[in-house]
């Protein structure tokens, strides 16, 4: 797969990919006219600590990890190590992040950025929090649809920004971008209280799976079709 980005933070990103199923594409997200801003590896902490912000009352990481400390720890990795080199992130300057992975894009952290995991956990996670999160990881790759689609792993706002419309502004070019390409969306909704708003943004229920066994936080995977 190859990827290429504009230069211009504010204006078309074009992002080739060459799918197995699919004919070469090329997927223009314009964020003219909008606040949002393509994020670079330089922001990658700011990514993170607004996802570990807007996840830190979420279900499934407060019983993966445990604490906020824990939870923006391991974000700090996911960000660095994967979703800002190997995916696509956008920051929105009243307090929103999202980090995305194309299609077709086989990532995973390094061992530095493994041993940078583990050593997060130890100093900031609770008891069991290393073994719990790579149980969750197995979970959520089998559940991962083998399709061609747009992965949107987080997407968040900080406290501040809650209710200001930052959410919709976060996915709307990203939703148009695919609709215009034809490519279908994924997500893992952790916290049920967000269902609704993602059902609203046309994605549907694929399925729910328990994190830990049975009464442990749930999982709702979910898949939106491209509009015409």
């Amino acid at each position: 797969m190859h990827i290429t980005k504009s230069l211009n933070p504010n204006g078309p990103l074009p992002l080739d990919f060459r799918l197995s199923r699919l004919e070469t594409q090329v997927m223009q997200i314009d964020l003219a006219g909008t606040d949002l801003k393509q994020a670079r590896m330089s922001d990658w902490k700011q990514v993170a600590d607004i996802t570990g912000e807007a996840f830190a009352d979420d279900p499934v990481n407060q019983w993966v990890f445990g604490n906020t400390k824990s939870i923006r720890s391991m974000f700090r990795v996911m960000a660095r190590e994967m979703y800002l080199p190997d995916g696509t992130c956008f920051l929105h300057p009243a307090g929103g992040a999202t980090m995305w992975m194309p299609p077709g894009v086989e990532s995973a952290p390094s061992q530095w950025g493994m041993l940078k995991f583990a050593l997060g956990q130890l100093r900031h996670g609770t008891p069991g929090a290393i073994s719990r999160g790579q149980d969750l990881s197995k979970l959520m790759q089998a559940w991962h649809p083998k399709d061609p689609h747009m992965y949107l792993f987080t997407i968040g706002t900080t406290a501040n920004a809650r209710g200001k419309g930052v959410g919709k502004a976060l996915l709307n070019p990203i939703l148009a971008a695919c609709d215009a390409a034809g490519l279908p969306v994924y997500l893992e909704n952790s916290n049920p209280a967000n269902t609704g708003m993602y059902n609203r943004f046309g994605f549907e229920r694929m399925g729910v799976f328990e994190i830990g066994g049975e009464g442990t936080p749930v999982m709702e995977p979910m898949w939106r079709e491209p509009k015409s």
